[in-house]
């Protein structure tokens, strides 16, 4: 089969499996301890991870996964596409905390399976308050054992660009006193944003050192965690970089630009 079709097979598989799983979750999770139902949840991811590499030839390969720690961590990671949404449940060895909008707990069947996760939610109607709630929800979900996932730029940025790293992970890493974790990778090849065709390949997940944040300034960790994904995302995938990184580099992702295009090789 080709491309195409493969890609229409996994759309079928998604609309075919998701449905009925999200079911089982309802059944079940009422029954089931916050740890447990997460690990039932991440089960579909471990299975779609096996049906990507089998149907459309999405492989991965990870580099240091030594530098995760056994405490509380806050992962902050490279956004291309929705693999590393869906993939890194199914291969860290913690429960994530996902940080979201809490109308999407209104999504049928995914959201209605988020909001019975032990996640953190963000309501935008607080103004200046959501963050004190983002806090605090993250701090008793560290304190649970679970590691809070953020992806700075915000949004899929588009293969050999980069987007402005917001420092609202930083600023809550910061405050809660956790290290942060950053992760390259490169799946915005395989998956490219905004499309629905999935491209046979290896990913290659690359995860760094802990960053200590206690006691240190907000930007300056913000700084280094860019400094580290974005140098490591041009070791990983050279060609789809034309200069070593550099921050007063001026080919930021900007919305409504020609950046915004879908870039694959």
């Amino acid at each position: 089969m080709g491309t195409r079709i493969k890609s229409i097979v996994l759309l079928l598989y998604f609309a075919a499996f998701t449905i009925p799983y999200a079911t089982f979750c309802f059944i079940v999770f009422p029954f089931l301890s916050a740890p447990r139902r997460y690990w039932v949840a991440a089960g579909w991811c471990r299975v779609t991870l096996n049906v990507l590499r089998t149907l459309n030839g999405i492989r991965y390969r990870i580099e240091g996964m030594e530098n995760l720690p056994d405490g509380p961590a806050v992962l902050l990671v490279k956004h291309q596409s929705a693999w590393e949404t869906l993939a890194l449940p199914g291969l860290m060895p913690k429960p994530l905390c996902f940080v979201f909008k809490k109308e999407l707990v209104y999504v049928p069947f995914f959201g209605w399976a988020l909001g019975m996760l032990k996640m953190i939610k963000i309501d935008r109607k607080q103004g200046g308050a959501a963050f004190a709630s983002v806090l605090k929800q993250g701090q008793a979900r560290l304190a649970d054992g679970s590691w809070v996932i953020m992806f700075p730029e915000g949004t899929r940025i588009p293969v050999g660009r980069r987007g402005k790293y917001k420092s609202g992970g930083t600023r809550f890493a910061v405050g809660a006193q956790a290290p942060i974790v950053p992760i390259a990778h490169n799946a915005g090849h395989l998956w490219p944003r905004n499309s629905w065709l999935k491209y046979p390949g290896m990913v290659t997940l690359s995860i760094g050192k802990p960053i200590p944040t206690a006691g240190r300034n907000i930007d300056e960790v913000n700084r280094e965690v860019e400094a580290w994904i974005e140098t490591e995302m041009r070791r990983i995938d050279p060609a789809a970089y034309t200069a070593p990184y550099s921050p007063d580099d001026a080919t930021l992702y900007v919305r409504g630009s020609k950046a915004d295009s879908r870039a694959v090789d």
